[in-house]
């Protein structure tokens, strides 16, 4: 025979890729035919109410006052429909919608948020890398020597005692699936990434939220700087009339006295105004990441209508609020969780193989006669383990248990704070009836007392607490209204803002 052809292409002998393809079928086979261990997962059964309680129907022992005419807050039908995507455009303010838009390019918790759920989504594609096997490969080379004093030796003369040895390499390894360990991994942590992401449309509704509630605050304090400021010019007018009534002999210095008092009092109430208006123009700022050295809002007194809020109905607000969407789809985690527990009582089965080429010189390294190949197969059972796995399946079902609860714990949670917001919107706007009826009250005692002064048949203590009454009166009609805003907002957080279920990715 001649010699080998340095130049001769690599020839795997079909023996082993035979062998190698029908192993890996057979993998295939065991793995689609065998069903996961472990329960499947079924959702937490809630049964919404059909109804919400607070729609409107009175509920306290007082009469209520008549509605206001031309608007005032009630709850649209469900035939409304719900709130969609941007829910804060309802107000139709230009400088709210400015405000909002920025929230979710620029602000800083929503960003972790969406880079925590990115991480719970890498964890999907890292536990389902588990179902593909792992291959290495690589050269290898040693010059060796053997002793020549070692065992078994009988010519020194005719046995090398040094040699090359080159390897070119590859191993592989596979853990079929039979018992879907790894499936319920990939399922759990899915349902994991999922949750991550309802929490991330968590935090950014309840920023928007906080976001709309602020500058509403702040158009209420602006709405209660304007009133301050037209009482401190009728207030001026008093203190010049008492100062000319005390000159032209007719007037006293307590009438004057007690004309700057009340000045001076109704002044110190615009600076505290000033303060908390500050506050909360730095919160809007924050969340929206502005650079508060220069930025600011415009004075803009809070003048328009409350609109209505789109109710729906109440089996939709499982699907529309954040937390519950997290709190669900953290149940179908540790359901998952069970499979993987009780897969540990079943065997693992671990393919391996190993395929190169081994010579002593690099002439004859890459060839068919080189050629190395080896398969195998290894099954393993744990006999014996004191009772731990018994206890982590018992513990798994323990805790899908517990996050069940928790689940059904957030929804009843989530209605009450629908049922709270419902009936302070509407116990609120009964109380701004009557607060109503009270300015205009106080408004005509401030004007027959004051007409009362001028004619002389009277002190200026009877105009100075009609006044006082009023300037009251007129700060609690302001928060009022600004209540009505913040109920509004809130009630809209609780029933999930423009969110729902739909948007997680699948």
């Amino acid at each position: 025979m001649g010699a080998p052809n340095q130049h001769q292409v690599p020839i795997v002998p079909f023996s082993s890729l035979k062998m190698g393809i029908i192993a890996l079928s057979l993998g295939a086979i065991f793995l689609s035919g065998c069903k996961p261990v472990g329960p499947d997962y079924k959702r937490p059964v809630f049964v919404p109410p059909p109804i919400y309680k607070e729609t409107g129907a009175p509920t306290v022992t007082v009469p209520p006052p008549p509605d206001p005419s031309g608007g005032g807050w009630q709850p649209a039908s469900p035939s409304d429909g719900m709130l969609r995507g941007k829910w804060w455009e309802i107000y139709d303010d230009p400088q709210l919608n400015k405000l909002e838009e920025r929230i979710a390019a620029v602000n800083q918790s929503v960003h972790g948020a969406y880079e925590t759920y990115l991480a719970a989504s890498q964890q999907v594609r890292i536990a389902r890398a588990d179902l593909y096997p792992t291959l290495t490969a690589g050269p290898s080379f040693s010059h060796n020597k053997l002793s020549e004093h070692r065992p078994l030796t009988s010519d020194l003369s005719t046995t090398p005692t040094t040699y090359n040895d080159l390897t070119l390499e590859g191993q592989a390894s596979w853990e079929p699936d039979l018992w879907g360990k790894i499936r319920r991994s990939i399922e759990g942590a899915h349902a994991a990434a999922q949750a991550s992401y309802a929490d991330m449309a968590g935090v950014e509704l309840s920023l928007e939220s906080e976001m709309a509630e602020d500058y509403f605050q702040l158009r209420g304090l602006d709405l209660q700087q304007q009133l301050l400021e037209k009482d401190l010019h009728d207030l001026t007018n008093q203190l010049d009339l008492t100062k000319r009534r005390l000159a032209g002999g007719i007037g006293t210095e307590a009438d004057v006295a007690q004309a700057q008092t009340q000045f001076d009092t109704t002044r110190a109430q615009l600076i505290d105004v000033g303060i908390a208006r500050a506050e909360f123009e730095h919160a809007i700022g924050s969340i929206a990441d502005y650079k508060l050295p220069t930025f600011s809002i415009p004075l803009s007194p809070l003048d328009i209508d409350l609109p209505k809020v789109p109710l729906g109905v109440p089996s939709q607000l499982l699907e529309r609020r954040p937390d519950i969407a997290a709190a669900e789809r953290r149940s179908a985690q540790a359901n998952a969780q069970i499979g993987v527990a009780v897969s540990a009582f079943y065997p693992t089965l671990t393919l391996t193989g190993i395929g190169g080429f081994e010579s002593t010189h690099g002439g004859t390294w890459i060839q068919g006669p080189s050629a190395l190949w080896s398969l195998g197969a290894q099954a393993a059972e744990l006999l014996l383990d004191g009772g731990r796995r018994k206890a982590t399946t018992a513990q798994a079902r323990d805790q899908f248990e517990a996050s069940a609860s928790n689940y059904k714990s957030v929804v009843f949670l989530a209605f009450n704070e629908v049922e709270d917001k419902l009936s302070d919107l509407r116990i609120l706007e009964q109380e701004e009836v009557a607060q109503h009826a009270a300015v205009v009250a106080a408004q005509h005692s401030f004007d027959i007392s004051n007409q009362r002064y001028k004619g002389g048949v009277t002190s200026y203590l009877e105009v100075l607490t009609a006044e006082g009454t009023l300037i009251q009166n007129q700060r609690t009609e302001a928060q009022l209204k600004t209540r009505k805003f913040a109920s509004s907002i809130e009630l809209i957080r609780s029933l999930g803002g423009g969110w729902d279920s739909t948007q997680i990715p699948k």
